[in-house]
């Protein structure tokens, strides 16, 4: 799948979900399926700074294609780690770079996240 059906995919989901109840769970499972992420990519190189939580995320192209790979130590924000992951991982550096993550302000997402995490969201 391209990056913008990706994203379409995530935005079906989200929308379909009637309350930020179910949209948060939706979130924290999204961040379980993520699984732990490798200790020897926790290290400080892949630490996102900004983030009010602990984030890692490690990028690397192979065979032409951006693998990434992500974890942080809260629930829901290991949650947006995933979101993204599925959106731009497996993609090519050109398509990402052409595809801004606006599944985020169609879910409504930003809406519902504190300022700080805000600031953690955009330095992912």
């Amino acid at each position: 799948m391209s990056v913008i059906e990706e994203q379409n995919k995530i935005e079906q989901e989200f929308t379909s979900l009637d309350n930020w109840e179910d949209k948060y769970s939706l979130l924290i499972k999204m961040g379980k399926e993520l699984g732990e992420l490798d200790p020897e990519i926790k290290i400080e190189k892949n630490k996102i700074s900004g983030c009010q939580s602990q984030v890692w995320l490690h990028a690397k192209l192979e065979n032409g294609k951006m693998q990434i790979l992500g974890d942080s130590d809260a629930m829901i924000v290991k949650g947006l780690v995933a979101m993204l992951i599925k959106v731009y991982s497996n993609q090519k550096p050109e398509e990402i770079l052409i595809s801004p993550p606006t599944f985020l302000n169609k879910i409504g997402i930003d809406k519902h996240l504190s300022p700080t995490r805000k600031n953690g969201l955009g330095a992912m």
